[in-house]
């Protein structure tokens, strides 16, 4: 009788199906694979030794039958996304690693060389490793494997990365370094080991390091670092602006290493989506530095990255696949305002650094050698802030919820442990008005749409005469500025784009269809009470004709 399928969690559970959920049945049939391993030199050995005769095909069939031994005790599974897994016991921890992994494949050959079976020919890796995937995906149990943090049970769990593979529990009641952690991690190479957490600190200390320019922007970067130790997304996007020399990187760099360390800290623009998800694959906290714009490739893949929304990919066991549908927490800085696509920029946290006066300007070794030791309390503070986040987010209601709700909900939950108790809503929605105001601000169509509409309050009509109508406002300068809708489907588009921010400065845009034949239409209007409401009664008042920037500056 085989053993029950084992579940990790619900989430594992509704991927089972129903089929294996009874697996001990006591009528099943003979399990292929374990016969087929009972068998081994009908099962793939011979492809070892095929071609050779003599001594060298038996010796060669030895070492291969060795290795399918080997790996016929191994314990597999696989994950919710169908790609195969091994739990494998060393120094007295358990490590997991990815059947087709190169790290699992070396570690293989490892073990087949310490039982002196010899070096394992590549045909002979290639079966085991076919065995051991078809053995996990057939009716191995499902768990499932997270990068640095996971959630299990209720409880948030921390991966150190050290060589025991210990791991930070969190749960309502506090948190505590485990042995054997429940949940199993996966560790890319570039993972670097955390400190262990002490308790005692405080996430003030954080702002001496981060050269911020206002004390609003550090309750920005803490919602940002723990939305990342939740388990799972959305996560908003972390913005950084600043002059060149103000620390941007370093900024940046800090904030990575205390949540996910890596070797590879900050990252170049990625050349397309697929390079994307291959950095999602080797990193939990995702960095990029030194920004000059953020195409809109870039910009869609990001709104889709950090809600765990996917991309369209390969499945077949490659797994790069298994990452495209995982959220993850993402840096940009810039010097320029890189964010301009409204629906990026309503992901987004904006933070912004002072530039740094020479004779307050510390060296890269004092300034780390300084976050090196306080590192540890950091990340304990940081801990004791989601505990508390833990136990009082079943009560946690957000009221007039933003577009990260969930964000909103979270750092509100947290707030006790935290510098600015009750005051994160404020804070995130100034800075989300600001946000908006610069998307608007940087898009040229935008702006001549709100001109426009103050100066008429309401307006309904099609999209080519809209863009007609918003052109001969802006002026044929900023027609050919580059930036212009090319036609009405663009248009439609970039409208619907900026509606949530028009909508914050008091624009309303709907569309829908008007007449007998269902023409397609758009209505923009001011909504009473607001400021562009108040901008649209100066107008009338001094019965201006010319741009509204005068006005509004008022």
């Amino acid at each position: 009788m085989r053993e029950p399928v084992a579940v990790a969690d619900a989430e594992a559970a509704d991927e089972v199906a129903p089929d294996e959920r009874s697996s001990d049945r006591v009528d099943e049939p003979h399990d292929p694979i374990q016969e087929a391993l009972g068998s081994r030199h009908d099962c793939g050995v011979r492809a070892a030794g095929e071609g050779r005769s003599g001594a060298a095909g038996a010796s060669a069939l030895r070492r291969a039958d060795r290795l399918l031994a080997l790996a016929d005790t191994l314990p597999v599974f696989r994950t919710p996304d169908g790609l195969a897994y091994a739990d494998l016991e060393i120094d007295g921890h358990r490590e997991t690693r990815a059947v087709r992994d190169r790290e699992f494949r070396r570690w293989l050959t490892q073990q087949a060389l310490a039982a002196g079976a010899g070096l394992p020919s590549s045909n002979a890796l290639h079966d085991t490793l076919d065995l051991l995937e078809t053995r996990a995906l057939s009716n191995a149990p499902v768990h499932r494997v997270a990068v640095r943090i996971g959630g299990m049970d209720g409880r948030i769990y921390l991966d150190l990365g050290d060589t025991a593979w210990r791991a930070v529990e969190v749960d309502a009641d506090g948190w505590r370094v485990v042995e054997r952690p429940p949940l199993r991690f996966r560790r890319p190479a570039s993972a670097r080991a955390l400190p262990v957490p002490e308790r005692g600190g405080s996430i003030a200390t954080l702002g001496s390091f981060l050269n911020l320019a206002a004390e609003d922007d550090l309750a920005m970067a803490v919602a940002w670092l723990l939305a990342a130790l939740g388990d799972r997304g959305p996560f908003p996007v972390l913005v950084l602006g600043g002059e060149v020399g103000a620390g941007k990187s370093t900024f940046m760099a800090m904030m990575q290493a205390l949540i996910d360390p890596s070797a590879a800290r900050l990252r170049a623009l990625p050349a397309s989506e697929p390079a994307l998800i291959a950095a999602a694959r080797d990193a939990y906290a995702l960095a990029f530095d030194n920004l000059s714009s953020v195409p809109g490739w870039f910009s869609d893949a990001l709104c889709r990255m950090v809600s765990g929304g996917g991309f369209a990919g390969r499945r077949d066991g490659d797994p790069a696949a298994a990452f495209a549908g995982v959220a993850r927490p993402v840096m940009l800085n810039g010097i320029a305002d890189i964010v301009t696509r409204p629906d990026l920029a309503d992901r987004a946290l904006f933070v912004t650094l002072n530039g740094i006066v020479p004779h307050k300007r510390r060296t890269e070794a004092e300034l780390w050698d300084g976050f090196e030791a306080e590192r540890p309390r950091l990340l304990g503070a940081l801990l004791d802030a989601v505990a508390v986040g833990l136990g009082r987010l079943p009560q946690t209601t957000v009221t007039r919820a933003p577009r990260m709700a969930d964000l909103a909900r979270w750092v509100e939950a947290c707030e006790p442990a935290l510098l600015f108790p009750g005051a994160f809503k404020a804070l995130y929605a100034t800075n989300q008005e600001g946000a908006a105001r610069d998307a608007i601000e940087s898009d040229t169509f935008v702006l001549g749409v709100r001109e426009f509409v103050c100066r008429r309050e309401r307006w309904v009509g099609s999209a080519t005469q809209l863009l007609g109508e918003v052109a001969q406002v802006v002026g044929e300068a900023a027609v050919r500025n580059g930036n212009w809708p090319g036609n009405a489907r663009v248009l439609a588009s970039r409208l619907r784009r900026g509606a949530a921010f028009l909508r914050r400065c008091g624009i309303g845009v709907d569309f829908g269809r008007v007449g007998a034949h269902g023409k397609r239409a758009i209505w923009i209007f001011v909504i009473p009470g607001s400021e562009a409401d108040a901008v649209r009664r100066a107008v009338a008042t001094t019965r201006s004709t010319g741009s509204l920037a005068s006005v509004a500056s008022r």
